[in-house]
């Protein structure tokens, strides 16, 4: 249950919206820093992009059943964002400090974000459980990515990273898969674990964005479908 009045969701809608598009003009500070320090410009750009993760995605989601009980609003949001970020790179005015030309994986970062929460909410009804694999890809695949670039210094699939992943998912698929209605705190748990094992695949144009969102909700589905296991 949101704790704002349905009145003023359109206003929570809007504050969320200026908060995310603050975050993303600000990490371009991060970034003057790291490259004044040396730090190569693609790695500057993967640490901005994982902050983005994880204050402006992560956040953003956590903020989704304290302020909305519609889905209408954060479908919006979602996808309004999808769209900026995705003009950046057809315009060729990206936002160099946490946008490459390399991939496209900022927007579909956004495009998964608005498939999850708004698929489970309009199948499950719950807020909460829509949340659970945005969460994921927020924080856990957020502190995956700073610890292999602060390791190994480079893009890379190191298994290091994924191990920091679960220690960050497991507790909020336990705990946010508990505030759910129903409450599935151990298929949150599940969903957590194989978000962190597909997190480590990629193959082509699918990356692990898409991977982890479609495999923990499936999961979450899956749950709300047979029941809590205990």
């Amino acid at each position: 249950m949101a704790y704002i009045s349905e009145g003023a969701q359109p206003i929570a809608a809007l504050g969320i919206g200026a908060y995310v598009m603050i975050v993303l003009f600000a990490t371009i500070i991060p970034y003057n820093m790291m490259i004044k320090r040396g730090v190569e410009h693609i790695r500057a750009v993967y640490y901005n992009r994982k902050i983005v993760h994880m204050f402006a995605g992560g956040v953003g989601s956590l903020s989704v059943p304290f302020l909305f009980t519609d889905i209408w609003y954060p479908a919006l949001c979602g996808a309004l964002m999808m769209i900026f970020t995705w003009l950046g790179h057809i315009s060729e005015k990206r936002l160099y400090w946490f946008q490459t030309e390399l991939n496209q994986n900022d927007v579909k970062f956004a495009f998964m974000w608005w498939t999850s929460i708004t698929i489970i909410w309009w199948l499950v009804g719950d807020p909460w459980l829509a949340i659970i694999p945005s969460l994921f890809m927020a924080f856990g695949d957020g502190v995956t990515g700073v610890v292999r670039n602060a390791v190994i210094r480079k893009r890379s699939k190191s298994a290091i990273g994924n191990v920091f992943m679960f220690l960050v998912s497991a507790p909020m698929g336990w705990y946010v898969g508990m505030a759910g209605d129903p409450s599935i705190p151990l298929w949150g748990l599940i969903a957590a674990s194989i978000a962190t094992f597909v997190e480590r695949y990629e193959f082509g144009p699918i990356d692990d964005n898409i991977l982890i969102t479609l495999a923990s909700t499936s999961v979450i589905l899956i749950g709300v479908h047979f029941g809590p296991i205990v």
